[in-house]
């Protein structure tokens, strides 16, 4: 726990230490607060004993909240963005969440042979990485809380836009373009569910850095998250701090649908903060142009597209399995590469679950049944998650 949290984060610990392997660890505080929430809902937590002590814990570590902040807060429902790719539909969160950046990749990857490129190959990930850096730029650019600025979604999702920007790509050498910064970090939890009735729930929570402030309120058995670290200081900037704003989100779980009947193809996420909408996009790349199946689709070695702030270049990282011949050609594509990056480093490639209602991923299969009602699960052996039907 960071230092400001050390004296209420004992709640957390056994015996003032960390719980070990094996160790059975209990948190009555946080049971007290889950019995008062589901007692009197979201009064329970956002008025009462719990909001008072969040606010405090904020307050005495020089953070700026009221319980008037607490009280008004409320969530809303919202509409979706989408994009349509190889005859498929991928419905993704809308700004202030980032996942224009998958919609946007898939839109200008739409204007490349892909499937003949190869999986993995040196031409298939260097117009993977150009894809992933425009639409990344843009991201972190424009998303920011449409209450409070004008994001232009229908702009940069459109075809012709995306189209423009693949013109840009030269196929035997990286471009160098300035970034405005990018978020970094993870420690996020994503699960998935399909029904019997067909119905999904693709759902994704962080608190963003592990223990998130690592502010523990007294007596409540949770940390509190620090998403406010993605909000921009630059009062210039769309995503700049200010009250009762959103920041840029990183968060993004997704599904996937037949455009023409609507109906579920796919539920599916791939934690890991900037590598969310590159792990989208490199997942249903796997189904869609190269025929595999969820579990095949989690497994394959990845690629992350990553901005070194320091040294001002976009760093290419690829995982252990892909080969040394296509690390090396795209270094002669100027690429920065680093590789093979294995062990417990692989955790920056994403952890991912996937469930498929049929096997529309199927190359073999001519067109898919819609009233086949078999699923395809898949989880990421880069976590500790399962795949499980009941």
């Amino acid at each position: 726990m960071r230092v400001a949290g050390r004296e209420l984060g004992r709640d957390l610990l056994i015996n003032n230490d960390a719980p070990k392997h094996g160790q059975v660890f209990s948190n009555p505080h946080l049971a007290q607060t889950f019995q008062e929430l589901g007692q009197h809902g979201k009064v329970g937590f956002y008025e009462g004993r719990v909001a008072k002590l969040i606010v405090d814990v904020i307050i005495r570590n020089g953070g700026v909240m009221s319980l008037d902040d607490l009280r008004n807060h409320d969530s809303e429902e919202i509409k979706p963005i989408h994009t349509d790719y190889r005859g498929v539909r991928l419905w993704e969160v809308p700004p202030n969440g980032q996942g224009m950046a998958a919609l946007m990749a898939l839109n200008i990857l739409e204007n490349f042979p892909i499937k003949e490129m190869g999986h993995n190959s040196a031409s298939y990930l260097h117009v993977l990485a150009e894809a992933l850096k425009l639409s990344l730029a843009d991201t972190v650019h424009y998303c920011a809380d449409p209450d409070h600025v004008k994001v232009p979604l229908e702009s940069l999702l459109s075809k012709d836009y995306s189209l423009q920007l693949s013109h840009t790509i030269q196929m035997d050498r990286a471009s160098v373009m300035a970034e405005r910064d990018v978020p970094a970090g993870s420690d996020t939890v994503y699960f998935t569910v399909v029904d019997g009735q067909g119905n999904a729930c693709s759902f994704i929570n962080s608190n963003y850095m592990g223990f998130g402030t690592g502010l523990v309120p007294q007596s409540c058995g949770f940390s509190l998250q620090n998403r406010g670290a993605h909000f921009s200081l630059e009062r210039s900037h769309g995503n700049c701090v200010g009250p009762g704003k959103r920041p840029y989100h990183t968060i993004i779980p997704a599904l996937l649908t037949d455009p023409a009947s609507g109906r579920l193809l796919c539920s599916l996420g791939v934690m890991g903060a900037f590598m969310q909408p590159q792990g989208h996009v490199q997942v249903l790349l796997n189904m869609l142009e190269f025929g595999m199946n969820p579990q095949e689709a989690l497994d394959a070695p990845r690629m992350y597209v990553k901005h070194d702030k320091a040294a001002q270049q976009w760093c290419v990282n690829l995982e252990v399995g892909v080969d040394q011949g296509v690390a090396e050609d795209l270094e002669k594509r100027s690429h920065v590469v680093c590789w093979p990056i294995s062990g417990h480093d692989r955790s920056q490639f994403g952890r991912g679950q996937v469930i498929s209602v049929g096997d529309w991923w199927n190359l073999s299969t001519q067109e898919a049944e819609p009233n086949v009602r078999v699923l395809w699960a898949g989880s990421d052996p880069r976590a500790d998650g399962c795949a499980q039907g009941y």
